[in-house]
């Protein structure tokens, strides 16, 4: 029992290790905070965790070894993915200066935050080294001998979605208070629009000729 709580707590540190490092969803979710508010943010946050949820099972099924047999459809995953990024990084650039966030949060339906949750979902579903992630970092964690195989998948899956929740939901509020901060400066909006389109550019450039290991 302490080996395997004590696995858990590896599998936690490594999660909290991955999520503090830069990535397009950390980006995403900045300049949605910052430009939309908190609700959106937050919807976003749990369109990423969808996503992620599906890579648990993807990762499960086998899908990565499909990636291994079939190279031409981690391909398409990955160009489609890259195109989505740019397709929002483009999108960031080309956006006016941030609107009052209270009168956007007010003005926020349902159509707004299934449009949030849908960004988030796409922008991590579309990114093949998010299922390659999940498909050799929940393996080093599975122990054959410590019960059914496909229930310590779902408990490692929980702890994924669940940690990583925490770290989008801090990320979100923490675009929020920037906006909140940027209202005040139209200059650092601005630099706010040009630096995360052209994180988000860059990510896309970079998933482009990234390579299957």
């Amino acid at each position: 029992m302490g080996c395997k709580v004590a696995g858990y707590w590896l599998f936690f540190i490594a999660l909290a290790v991955v999520y503090l490092l830069p990535g397009p969803d950390m980006i995403l979710l900045l300049q949605t905070g910052a430009r939309q508010g908190k609700g959106a943010a937050l919807a976003t946050a749990v369109g990423l965790g969808i996503a992620r949820g599906c890579h648990v099972a993807l990762a499960a099924l086998g899908l990565a070894t499909l990636f291994k047999v079939a190279p031409w459809t981690f391909d398409v995953v990955r160009l489609v993915g890259a195109a989505y990024l740019l397709w929002i990084g483009i999108q960031c650039l080309r956006t006016t200066l941030l609107p009052n966030l209270n009168g956007a949060q007010a003005s926020s339906g349902k159509s707004h935050w299934r449009a949030a949750i849908q960004r988030g979902l796409l922008t991590n579903l579309l990114n093949p080294k998010a299922l390659l992630f999940c498909s050799v970092l929940l393996p080093q964690f599975i122990n054959p001998e410590a019960g059914p195989v496909l229930a310590q998948f779902a408990t490692l899956g929980v702890i994924l979605v669940g940690v990583g929740l925490l770290f989008d939901s801090a990320y979100a509020l923490a675009g929020a208070a920037l906006g909140r901060w940027l209202q005040r400066s139209p200059s650092a909006q601005r630099l706010q629009q040009w630096l995360f389109g052209s994180l988000l550019i860059g990510f896309a450039v970079r998933l482009t000729f990234v390579q299957q290991a």
